[in-house]
């Protein structure tokens, strides 16, 4: 006997990592929707993003990652469809952004209601899905680099989904960008107003000063190893290093924590040489594992700064591909690829 579809149990989608896999290991699991508690509210995804916090997960290499099995999915934009006890009914209907860390690669999302920012009316949200971690980090470590305008900077990965939200906050802001790419997303970059430097160039260095003699005022750089005494080199005297991942390290198999300890270490010891340069490494506080008012605050108040700027048409939104949940593992091997240019979203 058939079940009438109006008594059927609602059922979401996610997608689950159920240990060390490749991309093709990634399972879609279906579940009974279920219904927020306390403090949560119920989101149905428009868009989540594919960054390179779930390609570390799968190495089993991000900071503070859950045990094997989890739901991948740092970040979601989607529409609040019911809410629990003591949260405003209000958001009901409403389009939010969130960040979790973990679970957004999901069509259904128990998401704490503390946790969701408003998106603005008018923005498609695939391309505000663009903007969400995207966003905050290149907002947050242009403030801690205090770059102002007329200042130059060099963005390294500036073709990335991180990379070219820098170089058009950056832009915005009067500030020179200098962005390493492959040669195939120079014109894509000088469009947005950046100096592009191929970065399989070995004389890349050299370049860089030769525009900027004197030094350039900060460097965003997620390469890591030797990629990061290369860039404090290039920083003029008051410059700052923001060192924010070590993209060439991710297949490394040594120990994790004493990989970052070092990094941490040396940076901070760079940054006691007398030359006045600084380097640090930034981290991302959202999600789950930061809870205090004053982190949640700063994030919603800077991924608010940069949905503005989408909404306003300061910033241009760059998808690299719109690809469905259930084909994850084509999303996360585009992903990791290195071709792509932008950010690769996966909708329902």
């Amino acid at each position: 006997m058939t079940t009438p579809a109006s008594t059927r149990t609602p059922m979401l989608t996610e997608i689950v990592i159920p240990g060390l896999v490749g991309p093709d290991g990634l399972i879609a699991r279906h579940r009974p929707i279920p219904t927020p508690g306390k403090g949560q509210a119920l989101i149905q995804m428009l868009a989540t993003g594919v960054s390179f916090a779930e390609q570390q997960m799968r190495r089993g290499r991000y900071p503070d990652q859950p045990k094997f099995p989890f739901v991948l999915g740092y970040d979601l934009v989607g529409i609040v469809t019911a809410v629990g006890p003591d949260v405003d009914t209000s958001v009901v209907g409403r389009r939010v952004a969130a960040v979790v860390k973990t679970g957004g690669w999901t069509t259904h999302a128990l998401v704490d209601a503390r946790l969701l920012v408003p998106v603005p009316d008018g923005i498609d949200p695939t391309d505000a899905e663009t903007v969400v971690v995207n966003g905050i980090t290149a907002r947050q470590m242009m403030n801690k680099a205090k770059v102002k305008s007329g200042q130059t900077i060099l963005v390294h990965g500036a073709n990335g989904g991180v990379g070219n939200t820098l170089v058009q906050l950056a832009h915005h802001a009067g500030i020179r960008v200098i962005g390493t790419a492959s040669a195939r997303h120079h014109n894509a970059l000088a469009e947005m107003g950046a100096e592009p430097i191929d970065y399989n160039d070995p004389q890349l260095a050299n370049r860089v000063r030769q525009l900027v003699p004197g030094g350039v005022d900060a460097v965003f750089d997620h390469l890591g190893g030797p990629s990061f005494e290369r860039s404090f080199r290039l920083l003029a005297p008051g410059g700052t290093l923001v060192a924010y991942g070590m993209a060439t390290q991710k297949d490394d198999t040594t120990n994790m924590l004493g990989t970052f300890l070092g990094v941490y270490g040396r940076l901070a010891l760079w940054s006691l040489l007398p030359n006045g340069r600084r380097a640090f490494f930034y981290n991302f506080w959202g999600g789950k594992v930061i809870q205090p008012k004053r982190f949640r605050q700063r994030l919603a108040s800077d991924l608010t700064y940069v949905l503005s700027l989408l909404a306003q048409g300061a910033i241009t939104p760059h998808v690299a591909a719109r690809i469905p949940l259930a084909e994850a593992s084509r999303a996360m091997t585009l992903a990791e690829s290195k071709t792509a240019y932008g950010k690769v979203v996966l909708v329902p």
